[in-house]
């Protein structure tokens, strides 16, 4: 561990090569979170008090390919970005974990007591105890430490913040605790278990793992309790393109049901074909079966099942694609998404509220700039929230600006994918 004084002449300007990993080479953006951690360390000493810390970083994640597969056992191409939540964190001896966050109520969670507690339920302490809880579970040692985070994914902003958090909990007990040896995906698995078991929310694997892992993956989660995750090898910076995340302002409170419609509709056409989830089951076996089923499981859900399989597929072309350096039938596949998920998938509003089209509206102006040129599709689990696309470099201020003169200054997001996972930042 480093003191504080050591570590804030480290940052005092950004120019640190773990920096450059994170946040990459621009130097006003160095200097940025130079100000951050600096700001970081000084509310810590103000909280707990001025002692050894380190500092730990998870990044937000993108889904760039397959929308509404993870839960039926789909493949997903996804990357973590360079939009993180960063801790300072150091032991305290006790048993208890104190965290504060800037815009959030203070809490503490004390691990004598790991049971699931429904007064806890959405909560970020629910997701600290329950983390805790299956780390010690499997023989992981556990303990007090205080932390301070400060949140760099922005909530509801469909880049997984709560993926994002949940992950960097477990980066900073494995780091503290068990000298570093809480695996990146085991990580996920443990963050997803705390989601689904003390949080209250079915999630699927997909943020978790993008998140603790870094870099550019493809997912396979033909066996849930055992996903096989992936490298894939490509620079996106070469290609000349920035990836862009907008941000329509859509409410999520409301559309809960929604949601829940995706996988249930899907598994509802599965079941028809005796099996429990649509990655059993194959395209012709669908369309041969979609005569009989209509009336019953109704005609929504026969083509979000058509969306599964295509997506589903394209997943692995999109893979190729990239690893063959072919980048424009890349993109040409991420349109094909984007039309997949609006046409079949219809997760791009909610049915309930015609009037408030936020994501179709975003996605109409993306193709006005960038048709023939760029690539656009629905970020995440639609119906509100944010959308997607790879805008080269000379179309991007037109691209920003047409966005933005909707839905508001900050809106669009430009990232990259950075390459370290959930873990210490090693100053």
């Amino acid at each position: 561990m480093s003191s504080t004084e050591v570590l804030m002449q480290t940052i005092s300007n950004g120019n640190v090569n773990a920096f450059r990993k994170l946040y990459g080479n621009d130097t006003s953006e160095l200097k940025k979170h130079a100000v951050r951690y600096t700001s970081l360390l000084k509310q810590f000493s103000i909280a707990f008090g001025s002692r050894e810390v380190e500092f730990f970083s998870s990044p937000g994640r993108t889904e760039i390919g397959g929308n509404h597969t993870d839960h039926n056992y789909g493949r997903v191409l996804a990357g973590a970005v360079n939009l993180d939540n960063v801790a300072v964190a150091a032991r305290n001896n006790t048993d208890l974990i104190r965290i504060e966050s800037a815009g959030y109520p203070r809490f503490e969670v004390n691990l004598s007591n790991l049971k699931p507690d429904k007064n806890e339920q959405f909560t970020s302490a629910a997701l600290v105890r329950g983390i805790c809880s299956r780390l010690n579970e499997l023989g992981f040692t556990i303990g007090g430490f205080d932390a301070c985070i400060d949140g760099g994914v922005p909530k509801g902003s469909g880049l997984s913040s709560s993926a994002s958090f949940e992950v960097l909990i477990g980066a900073i007990v494995s780091e503290l605790f068990n000298a570093g040896k809480v695996d990146p995906i085991q990580n996920a698995i443990i963050g997803q278990y705390a989601e689904n078991n003390y949080f209250g929310k079915p999630c699927g694997l997909m943020d978790q793992t993008a998140c603790a892992m870094g870099g550019l993956i493809t997912i396979d989660f033909k066996d849930p309790a055992n996903p096989v995750v992936r490298r894939v090898n490509f620079d996106f910076v070469s290609t000349g393109f920035a990836l862009v995340i907008t941000d329509t302002g859509g409410n999520h409170a409301d559309l809960n049901d929604e949601y829940a419609s995706l996988p249930s509709d899907m598994k509802a056409v599965a079941a028809e074909l005796g099996a429990k989830v649509l990655r059993q089951v194959s395209l012709e076996q669908i369309v041969q079966i979609a005569p009989k089923i209509r009336e019953k499981v109704g005609d929504r859900a026969i083509l979000r099942a058509i969306h599964f399989q295509g997506d589903n597929q394209r997943v692995v072309d999109q893979v190729a694609a990239l690893e063959r350096d072919d980048f424009k039938s890349f993109l040409d596949m991420v349109v094909e998404s984007g039309f997949s998920s609006y046409m079949y998938n219809q997760n791009i509003f909610p049915v309930t509220n015609v009037k408030e089209q936020g994501v179709s509206l975003a996605l109409a102006l993306s193709e006005l700039v960038l048709k023939g040129k760029g690539a656009w599709r629905v970020h995440g689990g639609g119906f509100a929230g944010t959308i997607q696309a790879f805008v080269p470099n000379e179309l991007l201020d037109q691209y920003i600006s047409t966005l933005e003169h909707v839905y508001g200054a900050g809106s669009c997001h430009k990232l990259f994918i950075r390459q370290a996972g959930a873990g210490k930042v090693e100053l």
